[in-house]
C-alpha cells in the first residue's frame, strides 16, 4: 500500500469520524484471515471512554473511497455506532425469538472461501448474555453468495456488519443455530432471499405493531434492565429496523404506545426499563429457554431406541 493511499484512508476515516461525533483514540495494523494487512480504528464517544465503550473499526488497508457512495455510507455506520455506544452494552442485541446475545471477535473483512465455494466468508462469535456468566456461545461462519456480494458497496465491515448480524439473527430465531459450550463453528448462509432488489432493501423478518412493541420491550428489559442497571437503550436504531422490517420512527412510535405505559421511561430516542418491567422477569426467562431448546437439535425416541423402519 502506498504512503498515499494509506495517508487518505486515515484522513477520510477521521473525517467520517468527526462528523459522527467519534474520536479517534488509536490506529493500529493488524492482518486479516489471509494474512493480508488492515488498518485497525479504535473509535469512541470521548478521549475518555473505557474499552467496553469503545468501537473497533477493521478495514483492509488497501480500501479507499473510490466510489462516490461509500464515504456517507461510512459516515452513517459510524453514526450509527456512537448511538450505541451509549447504550450499558453497545455489543449486546436481543433476537426476535427472546434471547439476548452479544457479536464479537468478527474477523473482516470478508475472506474469499478457501473451501472452493464461490462465496465470500466472515468468522465471528456469539454469546448468550441472559446476566449469568453462560458459556454458551456459538463459533459462527457467515458466508456471503458472489451474487450478494454484488449488492453491498464493499465487502468491508461498515458496509455488511448490519446484515450480517440480523442474518445472524435469523438464522439463531429459525433454529439453525446452537448455543454450546464449545463446538466447530456453525454455517450462516446469506443470500439474496434476504434482499428485495425490487424494493432496494433487506428483509429479514415481517412483523406487526404487536410483535415490534413486544420486541423493544424485551430489548429494553434484557440490555437495559438486566445488563445495564436500567440505564437507557437506543431503541430506534436502524439495525433492529431492518431486521423488524420496519423504520427507525415506528419504533419510537412502538415505544410510545399505551401498551407500555409503566413498563419503561421513554427520553428522545433511548428508553429504560422500570420496576414494572423488570418484575416480568419470569415470562423473559421462560422466552428464552423456549428459544434456547428451539435451538437444539430434536431427537425421534423411537429412532433413538433403534425401531425406525430402514
Amino acid at each position: 500500500m502506498t504512503a498515499h493511499l494509506e495517508s487518505t484512508l486515515v484522513a477520510n476515516l477521521q473525517t467520517a469520524a468527526q462528523q459522527a461525533g467519534l474520536t479517534v483514540l488509536s490506529i493500529d495494523t493488524g492482518s486479516d484471515f489471509n494474512g493480508h494487512p488492515t488498518t485497525r480504528f479504535r473509535l469512541a464517544t470521548t478521549a475518555e471512554a473505557p474499552a467496553e465503550r469503545t468501537l473497533l473499526l477493521e478495514l483492509s488497508e488497501a480500501f479507499d473511497f473510490h466510489k462516490p457512495e461509500l464515504l456517507p455510507e461510512m459516515t452513517t455506520h459510524l453514526c450509527e455506532a456512537a448511538n450505541r455506544l451509549r447504550n450499558p452494552r453497545p455489543d449486546a442485541y436481543v433476537t426476535l425469538a427472546g434471547l439476548p446475545v452479544s457479536f464479537s471477535d468478527f474477523a473482516w473483512p470478508f475472506h474469499r472461501s478457501t473451501s472452493g465455494a464461490d462465496t465470500f466468508i466472515v468468522h465471528g462469535t456469539l454469546h448468550l448474555e441472559d446476566g449469568t456468566p453462560s458459556p454458551l456461545h456459538t463459533l459462527v461462519s457467515a458466508s456471503m453468495t458472489v451474487t450478494f456480494a454484488e449488492i453491498v458497496p464493499a465487502p468491508e465491515q461498515p458496509y455488511a456488519e448490519t446484515f450480517i448480524y440480523n442474518a445472524v439473527g435469523k438464522t439463531l430465531d429459525r433454529g439453525q443455530l446452537e448455543l454450546l459450550k464449545s463446538g466447530n463453528r456453525q454455517p450462516v448462509p446469506v443470500t439474496t432471499r434476504y434482499y428485495s432488489r425490487w424494493q432496494k432493501k433487506f428483509l429479514f423478518t415481517e412483523t406487526n405493531d404487536a410483535e415490534r412493541l413486544e420486541y423493544l420491550l424485551r430489548k429494553i428489559y434484557w440490555l437495559s434492565g438486566v445488563l445495564g442497571e436500567s440505564k437507557p437503550v437506543w431503541i430506534a436504531d436502524p439495525r433492529d429496523a431492518q431486521y423488524l422490517n420496519t423504520t427507525e420512527a415506528d419504533l419510537l412510535r412502538r415505544a410510545g404506545d399505551k401498551a407500555g405505559e409503566g413498563l419503561l421511561t421513554l427520553e428522545g430516542e433511548f428508553a429504560a426499563a422500570t420496576p414494572a418491567l423488570l418484575a416480568r422477569a419470569p415470562e423473559y426467562q421462560a422466552k428464552l429457554e423456549a428459544a434456547l431448546n428451539f435451538t437444539k437439535p430434536q431427537f425421534n425416541e423411537s429412532m433413538r431406541s433403534g425401531h425406525a423402519n430402514m
